[in-house]
């Protein structure tokens, strides 16, 4: 393999990809780690700027990876293994924790998806309209997901499978998918590593200056315009920005991220896993006010804070943790589906595109976290 040419049709997984999901899974753990500790300016943003890119980083690489999602049987049998299952469970072990440890007495309502969950509920929505974007030019099916991002924010779709993030976020999955393997070459150029360094400093910067001026509710893209206090055009304008500072900056992480094998990459299979998982610790830290005391609020506490959360997300993506979670993260379910294909499905007639399916890397959490 080329260094810096992803795999997109052979059997072996990219180590690109695994190094950036678990570079940006620690982003996520961290942040979420920093939410108790938001009185400090720095911490306040640093959160900021890990909530501009972490996410989008996720959601392209997912896009990226359902470019061949054309309604396989054995596409929709993964589709719901890997994503729809996990979902139901643990969106139902987090209402339930929820309900135990912090009197919440919430339903169980699959069509609400509440805190992490959010995330699978969109990858489920996105991939099945894969093949309408795909058959689209490029800039049509990029420019028509802008137009319904803006929707999105504008009408404040409801809590009904988080409607607002799914649409809002949409950009960055649609991007995925019409990207090319030269596009991800490309970022591993020189000039673009170099570029990005300047790229990342001034977004720091710019996070450290917004605080009073903007409040962090806007890089969630959970909440429409009415809610955030603004109407047209400053909604759409805010939208269209933050949404195209997010690319940017995932251009610049993507640029830093090694392409090689390193001691982490076998970590990046396990990014689900962690991503599922350090929901129950953070939450219970919060609920028990376990950062309540002043040292967590020094520089030298906000240090061991991250240290923790870094901690925290390689242990969750490890191997026995993987082995732990594997009947929910990829249960075989063989006595819900057929055995096999059918075979008409498995002929050579079904073209080229079905053969360069059969070619994707064999695991599918490839296109999640």
């Amino acid at each position: 393999m080329t260094q810096g040419a992803p795999t997109v049709q052979g059997t072996a997984r990219d180590p690109f990809f695994d190094n950036a999901k678990l570079l940006a899974i620690v982003l996520v753990v961290a942040g979420h780690a920093w939410q108790p500790l938001k009185d400090s300016r720095a911490v306040w943003a640093g959160y900021l700027f890990v909530y501009m890119f972490h996410m989008p980083v996720f959601i392209v690489i997912s896009g990226y990876f359902s470019r061949t999602f054309s309604f396989r049987p054995q596409q929709v049998k993964r589709l719901i293994t890997g994503v729809a299952v996990p979902y139901i469970v643990f969106e139902t072990a987090y209402t339930l924790y929820g309900n135990a440890m912090d009197d919440r007495d919430n339903d169980i309502s699959l069509l609400s998806p509440w805190y992490l969950t959010w995330f699978l509920a969109a990858l489920f929505v996105w991939r099945l309209t894969a093949p309408l974007w795909r058959v689209m030019r490029w800039y049509t099916a990029v420019g028509l997901s802008l137009v319904l991002a803006l929707t999105g924010a504008a009408n404040e779709p409801g809590p009904v499978l988080n409607l607002d993030r799914v649409l809002q976020f949409l950009p960055f999955f649609v991007l995925g998918l019409v990207m090319r393997p030269e596009h991800w070459r490309m970022l591993g150029a020189r000039w673009v590593r170099i570029a990005a360094v300047p790229v990342m400093a001034a977004a720091a910067a710019m996070a450290y200056w917004v605080r009073g001026r903007m409040t962090a509710e806007w890089v969630f893209h959970s909440r429409g315009w009415g809610e955030l206090h603004v109407a047209w055009p400053v909604g759409a304008a805010m939208t269209l920005a933050l949404t195209a500072c997010s690319l940017v900056m995932v251009a610049a992480f993507l640029a830093w991220v090694p392409r090689h094998r390193t001691w982490f990459t076998d970590l990046g299979a396990g990014t689900l896993c962690a991503y599922l998982l350090h929901g129950f610790f953070i939450r219970t830290a919060a609920w028990e006010g376990w950062f309540d005391g002043a040292f967590w609020h020094t520089p030298t506490g906000q240090l061991v804070v991250t240290a923790l959360g870094t901690a925290l997300a390689l242990a969750l993506t490890s191997a026995p943790v993987r082995d732990l979670l594997r009947p929910v993260m990829e249960p075989r379910l063989d006595w819900v589906f057929h055995r096999r294909e059918p075979a008409a499905e498995a002929s050579p007639s079904v073209g080229a595109a079905a053969a360069a399916a059969h070619r994707q890397p064999s695991r599918p959490k490839s296109m999640t976290p």
